[in-house]
Formats: structure tokens, sequence, C-alpha cells
């Protein structure tokens, strides 16, 4: 699908460019894009009003000035709201961007990919999610991760769209039928290991590892035959695969 192997390694940018930039916001996105990643991983959650908006947690408070529950607000009310004065009056003014915005802007480069992470764990929010990305013609650029192995599944039996999941411990609603509808696997640095990756490269999943943010952790995917990465700086992933010829 992505033309991801462990000679072209693939690296995606989580929530954008997360460790300089407010996550989940369009400055994040941009600044992913122009030092050249070629995925942007991002999350979804429902207003009130049933709008798509970009932002990981279910709640307001920890990358808003607002409090409460996302699905509590209006879209009206959340757009009111500062999403980026958390890391710095500098980033003072983003704001939370609705699915829309963030399609507006990485439909107009060419050769990106999508990881859609389902936050609000509803068929309802895979439903319009599906829609918009169709709308956009990029359902064939995209996977639909999730923790919840069952939202994995709806997205996966009802579209035939590709999905990304998580190893078995990771996820909610896990049963022995879950891997037969991803296409890779999520695992996390402190789980990321080679036995692991040849075990979901062995029955058909691709292995994509997360977050190697450091040189030694970049190694460290290589070593374990990961085909791509998520990564909160993606810059030390980006050059040392272009050094070793990792990344076309």
């Amino acid at each position: 699908m992505f033309g991801q192997s462990e000679k072209n390694i693939i690296v995606s940018g989580h929530r954008g460019y997360k460790t300089l930039y407010p996550e989940n916001t369009i400055i994040s996105f941009k600044k992913a894009i122009e030092i050249g990643v070629d995925m942007i991983e991002m999350d979804l959650n429902l207003t009130r009003d049933k709008q798509l908006v970009v932002i990981h947690d279910n709640t307001l408070d920890r990358t808003t000035n607002g409090t409460g529950a996302v699905c509590d607000y209006t879209l009206d009310e959340i757009k009111r709201l500062d999403a980026g004065i958390f890391m710095g009056e500098e980033f003072a003014g983003e704001r939370v961007p609705t699915f829309t915005e963030f399609l507006d802007l990485v439909s107009k480069e060419k050769n990106m990919f999508l990881n859609v992470e389902i936050k609000e764990k509803t068929h309802e929010a895979v439903d319009l999610a599906i829609k918009e990305l169709d709308k956009y013609g990029l359902l064939d650029k995209m996977v639909i991760a999730c923790f919840d192995a069952a939202i994995v599944r709806y997205a996966n039996e009802k579209y035939g769209v590709k999905t990304q999941g998580f190893p078995s411990w990771y996820m909610k609603n896990f049963d022995r039928n879950t891997y037969k509808h991803v296409y890779a696997v999520g695992i996390g640095m402190k789980d990321l290991t080679w036995e692991l990756c040849e075990d979901f490269k062995g029955r058909g999943i691709d292995p994509w590892g997360y977050c190697p943010d450091t040189d030694e952790a970049v190694l460290r995917a290589i070593e374990s035959g990961c085909t791509l990465v998520t990564c909160n700086n993606p810059e030390p992933a980006l050059r040392i695969f272009r050094e070793k010829g990792l990344h076309k």
C-alpha cells in the first residue's frame, strides 16, 4: 500500500511535529510536512453537534484552555478555544482543526499518507471519517487506527479499508479474529523487538514502531525490522534513514 519495507522505511509525524509544535494543530502538521514526513498521524473526536475535530484526548483540559469532554461542546464553542498556548505564548491563537481543515491541508500533498486514529470510539465517528476521506479521494492513502479492536473490525468489515491495530495486550475488545482485520500494528518502543516484528510479519501484518525520537531509538527500530515509524520528532529518523539509504 505505502511501498514501505525494511529497505524503505516510512516516517510518520505523530500528531504532526509534536516535539516542537502544539500537537494536532495546523502549524504542527505544516511543519511535519515541511521537513519531509511521508505520513501524518492524527486523532479524531466528535463534538456535541457531530462534527469531527482533530484532538487527541476525549477531554479538552490537557491541550486547550477549555475543560470537560469534547463531546459536550459544539464546534463553534471548541473553535473559540486556544489549542496552542499550552506550549508557550508564541503559539497562542492556534485552534483545534476540523477534520475538513486537516484534509484541505494534506490533500494538497500528492504523496502524503494518513493515519487516522479514532479516539471517539464509535461507529458514527468511523462513518463520518470515511465519508470525508472518500470525498477527498484519500481512502487508498490512509489507515484507520484504534485501540478498540471492535472499531478496527468495523472499519475493515464495513468499508474494506486498511486498518492499524496494536498488539493484543494494548487493545480493548481483542479477540482471535482481530488480526484478520489489520494491515499493520503499532508497537511501542518498550515492546519493540526483532522477534515480535517477525511474528507479525509471519501473520502478514506490517510492524510499525512508535515513537523512536532519538538516534539510539531509530537504530533500534531499524534492527527490529520496522517498516514504518511514527515519531514525535521525525528529524532523527529522516536523517538516519536517508544516510543509510532506507528512505526513498
